[in-house]
């Protein structure tokens, strides 16, 4: 139980991704607070779940992240609920697709607000209550979008690609005070979004989900295969343990080789 007494926020984390992280989280005996959007029944029957399996404590706040005050508000609230802050897993986005010429300047904003401007947020918010503690790791989940673009993405592209820069920034200016900044950088992830969109994607052509996925992948990714939420809180556990200590500033894809190509 290597983050036993420890407190982790993530941020996005009632379903997909985030929650695969929260899960792996507090399966290494953190404390955690969830944080997204979603029924509320449904929300606290997965805090309950969470806290019986592993025997932590588990808190859900609904913080709208497109609010800065509320981004850093949220991250007081995580210290003075537990005492402490350890783990920060800044994950939450939105996604928006269109031409530029046609691209919602709304939406823009949006996309911008909550996928970049809300991990600055949260990690100006954390960052000295971690150097207090002596220990800390951010975790900022990019995207291989952090890294390459496609085209009609252009808000998420932005984002995602300051946001490998933002991590960058805090872990030269962390890099001595025990803490490490890092991003994750996704490709395709079998989420419960991805699974629908995989269904009414077979339904639409008279296909089968299984084809639909294989042409799915093939557009991005050498390796047709999807990454789980699973194996993304996997790599969030390594980034928190020891053997990670000297990891920070890094860009870590998990993207069956779409980067490489």
């Amino acid at each position: 139980m290597m983050l036993r007494g420890k407190t982790a926020l993530v941020t996005g984390s009632t379903s997909g991704i985030g929650l695969g992280i929260a899960r792996a989280l507090a399966s290494e005996g953190a404390n955690v607070v969830v944080n997204g959007l979603g029924d509320p029944d449904v929300i606290a029957k997965l805090g309950a779940d969470l806290a019986s399996e592993f025997s932590v404590q588990v808190h859900y706040d609904d913080a709208n992240l497109a609010n800065p005050g509320e981004v850093s508000a949220l991250v007081q609230r995580t210290h003075e609920r537990f005492g402490r802050l350890d783990v920060l897993v800044n994950n939450a986005g939105i996604q928006h697709v269109s031409p530029i010429e046609t691209f919602d300047a709304a939406l823009w904003d949006q996309v911008i607000a909550i996928n970049l401007s809300a991990v600055f947020h949260a990690m100006k918010a954390a960052i000295p209550l971690m150097r207090s503690q002596g220990w800390g790791r951010v975790i900022n989940v990019a995207s291989a979008h952090g890294l390459v673009a496609s085209p009609f993405k252009v808000a998420y592209v932005a984002a995602k690609h300051g946001v490998v820069g933002a991590t960058k920034v805090a872990a030269l200016e962390t890099a001595n005070d025990n803490l490490t900044v890092n991003a994750i950088c996704p490709g395709w992830v079998l989420t419960p979004l991805v699974e629908r969109q995989l269904s009414d994607r077979a339904e639409a052509n008279a296909t089968s989900v299984a084809v639909e996925s294989r042409e799915l992948l093939r557009e991005k990714q050498p390796m047709l295969e999807f990454t789980t939420p699973e194996a993304i809180g996997a790599m969030a556990i390594y980034l928190c343990s020891d053997a990670a200590r000297t990891i920070t500033g890094a860009a870590l894809s998990i993207d069956g080789g779409w980067v490489a190509q």
